[in-house]
């Protein structure tokens, strides 16, 4: 048996995007309310009865949410100009090594706008 299991986490930061024209209101600083959804892909244990040990996604994004909670995200390697695209292709490439079987990343920097990014870059 297949499935497929889910972690969301949320953090605070601020950003712009300094690649807009002048007159976006997205290019001047603000910030969001960040979820951010970890989704992980296999077969089912038959003696444990899970995909994977949700532990085990908490304790890989920690360090991350740590750098990024309360921050300004273009300070951050990787990030200068953090669209919710490019921010999901920088957690993939920080989780992927961590966490065998994952599947896709989702990012909400508001509740109706996210992206959905599922490593292929």
């Amino acid at each position: 048996m297949r499935a497929r299991v889910t972690k969301d986490f949320r953090f605070e930061a601020a950003h712009t995007l300094p690649s807009l024209p002048a007159d976006h209101k997205c290019r001047q600083m603000h910030g969001h309310s960040f979820k951010v959804e970890i989704s992980i892909e296999g077969e089912v244990d038959e003696t444990i009865g899970w995909v994977y040990d949700h532990k085990n996604i908490s304790d890989a994004m920690r360090p991350l949410l740590d750098k990024l909670d309360h921050s300004y995200l273009n300070d951050i390697e990787g990030l200068e100009s953090p669209t919710i695209e490019r921010m999901a292709g920088w957690f993939w490439k920080k989780l992927a090594p961590q966490l065998p079987g994952l599947a896709e990343i989702v990012i909400f920097e508001t509740p109706t706008a996210r992206c959905s990014f599922r490593g292929e870059f």
